[in-house]
């Protein structure tokens, strides 16, 4: 619903409250009224867009998490949690309470109880709100970007992944692998597997610390450690009695020539990588949003870089760089050259912006993956 239709459900004392934020002047006995003098006032541009010059960067956060999210309803539990989950920095505050963050959207018009017996207890944000936020933030976004020409040289994998998906099932196609007793690969076999991928990776470093983004991210690199994963929830390989093979399924794909789906292999990742970065879904949407001509690596990490939260030693700069910037360019969604004047650059594909618009992934179809914490 739009906020037209949200604030006619609302009670007149929450148009009088919606009304005072805005500085409405008009009869606030009449709720009709309150609505007309609420809906024009919102509607000015230049009123909303201050609204949303004059948030707070953990309020950004909070909407953020609101407006990629295709469910229309939100109970008062999971808005509390977006609420914490935005809030970085635990300073010691007594003061501070999530659920006046809630309270506030609610008096800016910005979030709406229900109405109906089934969802009186459920919040929802008007969908045309939802367009004009992501205008503005976007319009916000943008002011900090640094455009450039297409660069010389710049490294485009479309497809490359679901070619190195079919090599690692037709490697299996006529031999079986011992694992090691944590079901990893021996280094021999890892290194033969890694010279046959169409982008080469070296082994991982014993010092590195890996955990979170998958369940043989500690043992092997990223790209690598993604399709090994992505063949083993899908069913094509199986570890059984520390012996890698594949299964049924996955002979039938090797033989049969299939090669996957893009944005299947992209709704994977999305499910893989949401543990440890909750807001990926949201953060992809912006690059799609803002990189659709050359635009410089360092400014859109300046523009994006507050909504990433750190996951554990993982940066946000390298949450940006390697886990989604790099990934993406793994799945064919972007590309990454590099400008002689402004360093490295990106711009999406056509597939990339097609894939990410649409396509969806719920929270609860998350991958969640056990790890011992560092």
């Amino acid at each position: 619903m739009n906020l037209a239709d949200m604030l006619s459900y609302a009670d007149i004392h929450d148009l009088s409250r919606i009304a005072g934020t805005y500085n409405c002047e008009c009869n606030g006995h009449s709720k009709n009224e309150l609505i007309q003098s609420i809906l024009s006032t919102v509607g000015r541009r230049e009123i909303f867009e201050r609204q949303v010059d004059g948030m707070s960067l953990e309020d950004i956060r909070f909407l953020n998490s609101l407006l990629f999210d295709q469910r229309g309803s939100f109970s008062l539990e999971e808005l509390i949690a977006r609420v914490q989950q935005s809030r970085f920095v635990k300073e010691p505050s007594e003061a501070w309470n999530p659920r006046e963050v809630i309270t506030r959207f609610k008096q800016r018009g910005w979030l709406f109880s229900g109405y109906s017996h089934q969802t009186r207890y459920l919040f929802q944000v008007p969908a045309d709100l939802k367009r004009r936020f992501i205008t503005a933030l976007g319009k916000q976004f943008e002011q900090k970007l640094q455009r450039t020409a297409e660069p010389g040289v710049y490294r485009d994998e479309q497809k490359l992944i679901a070619h190195d998906i079919r090599n690692v099932l037709l490697h299996l196609r006529g031999q079986e692998m011992m694992l090691t007793a944590d079901n990893a690969m021996y280094k021999r076999n890892l290194q033969q597997l890694l010279e046959k991928m169409a982008v080469m990776e070296e082994p991982v470093g014993k010092t590195a610390w890996r955990f979170g983004y998958g369940r043989m991210f500690r043992d092997y690199p990223n790209r690598f450690s993604f399709i090994y994963d992505y063949c083993y929830f899908h069913d094509y390989i199986t570890e059984h009695n520390q012996v890698l093979a594949l299964t049924a399924k996955g002979a039938e794909h090797a033989d049969g020539g299939m090669k996957e789906d893009p944005a299947e292999v992209y709704r994977f990742w999305l499910r893989l990588y949401k543990g440890p970065i909750p807001n990926i879904q949201s953060l992809v949407h912006w690059i799609n949003q803002l990189a659709k001509s050359w635009v410089t690596v360092a400014t859109l990490k300046e523009a994006l870089g507050g909504l990433i939260r750190p996951f554990y030693y993982d940066t946000p700069d390298s949450i940006f760089e390697q886990r989604l910037l790099q990934m993406m360019m793994h799945l064919g969604l972007l590309r990454i050259g590099e400008d002689t004047v402004h360093g490295a650059v990106i711009q999406m594909t056509k597939m990339g912006s097609g894939i990410i618009e649409g396509t969806y992934v719920a929270d609860e179809e998350k991958i969640v993956i056990p790890f011992d914490n560092p």
